[in-house]
């Protein structure tokens, strides 16, 4: 009887240590370069990373910060979609309402396919293997033909789109900053089915999504992370985050949920169950560092970060990223302790 105890009392400890093992900084890679970012999408099977660079894509390994290339001839890259069964990567030109379809081993530009205004974020979504692009401006998703690089249609999305996920059930869902609302998309048919509202979330920008507990995590400018239950098409909770959130993911082998933030914060969110959620660890980033991408098979978080100059004339607008400065960080959970 003292024997099993002991082993549940050392299962129990270990279960704590793991999902309390803090998550830190544990590497640096000054990429420089110039012009600012948007987003950071990993390539588990090849542990690389697609950052949009304003003209270019940047092609990093994820293990070295090494750049292995560049996709060029982009005007206002945001994001990277990468549909391997065509050997095509596909990257948003959102000043030219178009997307730049690449070769995913030599990075050469193949073609430009018309989108839509302001033609942002991007996704494959295997199973109805097709791309969407989620148009912010034109309240729409431009449905690519992957293999062909041919546009299929252009979706009223009744919203400005923001960032988006595929289920890998046939749905793909998106955020609609201006609507407070998950709107969801039947991929085969190219079709809105369903939307829902994310109040008292306000302004959801990035997600993420578990899967197999049919949950999706929306980023919210409000200043919460909102968990929708995608199969009943509802909100379930909402958890505090920072301030200025464009990055978010989910590691289902840690349970654990992010958001990255322009506040110079991670927010890092322990599922407890499927409905219960809470802020684990805040870890401090650099002021600005508000995309991250998360590479589920080791577990990484890699954030964008630069120094910045003044503010423009007025006060307004953006400060400019400095030149050289760029960088990308690498962030992991520390080994749990037994």
């Amino acid at each position: 009887m003292r024997k099993t105890a002991s082993i549940l009392v050392l299962a129990l400890a270990c279960l704590i240590a793991q999902s309390s093992s803090p998550y830190s900084l544990t590497h640096t890679y000054l990429l420089g370069g110039d012009g600012s970012w948007d987003y950071v999408v990993p390539d588990p099977p090849h542990h690389r990373l697609f950052i949009a660079r304003q003209n270019r894509v940047m092609v990093v390994d994820e293990d070295t910060g090494k750049l292995l290339g560049e996709v060029t001839g982009i005007q206002g890259a945001h994001g990277t979609a990468i549909a391997e069964s065509s050997g095509h990567g596909f990257a948003t030109s959102g000043n030219e309402q178009s997307v730049v379809m690449f070769d995913l081993k030599t990075f050469q530009s193949l073609k430009r396919i018309p989108a839509a205004e302001d033609a942002d974020a991007i996704l494959y979504d295997a199973p109805s293997n097709r791309v969407f692009t989620l148009n912010g401006d034109a309240h729409s998703s431009t449905v690519i033909d992957p293999k062909a690089g041919k546009l299929i249609t252009n979706i009223p999305l009744g919203g400005k789109p923001e960032y988006g996920v595929s289920a890998g059930d046939g749905k793909v869902y998106a955020n609609l900053t201006d609507t407070s609302e998950v709107v969801e998309i039947d991929a085969a048919k190219a079709a809105v089915l369903r939307r829902w509202s994310t109040a008292p979330c306000k302004q959801p920008v990035s997600m993420a999504i578990d899967s197999a507990h049919h949950r999706l995590f929306s980023g919210c400018r409000s200043g919460v992370m909102a968990v929708s239950d995608y199969q009943a098409g509802k909100l379930i909770t909402t958890i505090p985050i920072g301030t200025g959130v464009d990055g978010a993911g989910f590691d289902p082998a840690a349970g654990d949920a992010f958001a990255s933030n322009a506040d110079g914060t991670l927010t890092i969110i322990h599922q407890d169950s499927p409905d219960s959620y809470r802020v684990v660890q805040t870890v401090t980033t650099p002021q600005g560092s508000r995309n991250m991408g998360l590479d589920p098979t080791n577990h990484r978080l890699y954030l964008a970060a630069a120094k910045f100059g003044e503010l423009p004339a007025g006060g307004r607008g953006r400060r400019p990223v400095l030149p050289g400065t760029f960088s990308l960080l690498v962030i992991e959970r520390a080994p749990a302790s037994h």
